[in-house]
């Protein structure tokens, strides 16, 4: 299982990756569970990560077509390996649908780019989706993978799902040919109940932070908490959903050819 730690800055980035985080997030999280951050800090946090790991980025909750459209724009100008992509607010499946096929799109045009499409365990209180139907919307959509996260952070992750919820969603996950991330106020204890239910990926920000969430990423409790995910594989994402030849590639291998794609068209223009 890999960890991934949001990070608000490059500091926080490289702190995270001295820790041994195998995913860099960035996201701000005085702006909600989603939070996207500028596109000056989100390219700052790029330079500190230097292609060391890969990178995602939130770009918040859907709100209309072409703001999604210009949110998911500006993290690829950055370069990025994942975008997630929120559906608070949005309570129809097929709005759900055009709004993740907007998000899709988008990404397309950098080929290297993948979509997370983000569901809520409190999604009542969200105003959104059930789970299971965000799963749907992801593997009708093309997006490459799906995260279960809490929207309020008024409690963590397996205080609103059971573990046996949370299992269910991550087979259906699979089963439709997505990785599943797991994330929502998770603290030590809780990733090793996170593994054994097959998640591919936990997300943390809280539990490695000195202050809480909105505190600053530590080193220290990064190392810890990543000896407590276990070993890492590479986790592997089908890709080529129309656009390159369906395989399994490893993340490693995105972020190298996301750097080499990024910087040669750079180049160009």
């Amino acid at each position: 299982m890999q960890l991934l730690i949001s990070v608000a800055g490059p500091a926080e980035a490289r702190a995270a990756l001295r820790g041994g985080a195998d995913v860099i997030d960035a996201k701000d999280p005085r702006r909600g569970a989603l939070g996207p951050v500028s596109v000056q800090r989100l390219a700052a946090i790029r330079a500190a990560v230097a292609g060391a790991r890969p990178l995602s980025a939130a770009v918040g909750d859907a709100t209309s077509e072409y703001a999604v459209a210009g949110s998911v724009a500006a993290a690829l100008s950055v370069g990025v390996a994942f975008v997630k992509l929120g559906l608070a607010g949005v309570t129809s499946e097929a709005r759900a649908d055009r709004l993740a096929v907007a998000a899709r799109r988008a990404v397309e045009t950098a080929v290297v780019t993948r979509l997370v499409l983000v569901a809520y365990a409190d999604w009542r209180s969200a105003a959104s989706l059930p789970p299971a139907r965000v799963v749907a919307v992801a593997a009708d959509t093309g997006a490459a993978g799906v995260l279960l996260d809490t929207a309020t952070k008024r409690a963590p992750l397996f205080a609103v799902e059971s573990p046996a919820g949370v299992a269910a969603w991550v087979a259906a996950a699979h089963a439709a040919g997505l990785f599943a991330a797991l994330a929502g106020g998770l603290s030590g204890p809780d990733l090793a109940r996170a593994r054994s239910l097959g998640a591919d990926v936990v997300g943390v920000r809280g539990a490695a932070c000195v202050g809480g969430r909105t505190g600053r990423v530590s080193r220290a409790r990064v190392a810890a908490l990543r000896a407590l995910a276990g070993a890492a594989p590479s986790l592997r994402v089908p890709i080529g959903r129309g656009v390159l030849p369906q395989r399994d590639v490893e993340l490693a291998e995105i972020v190298r050819r996301d750097d080499e794609v990024f910087y040669a068209v750079r180049e160009r223009a």
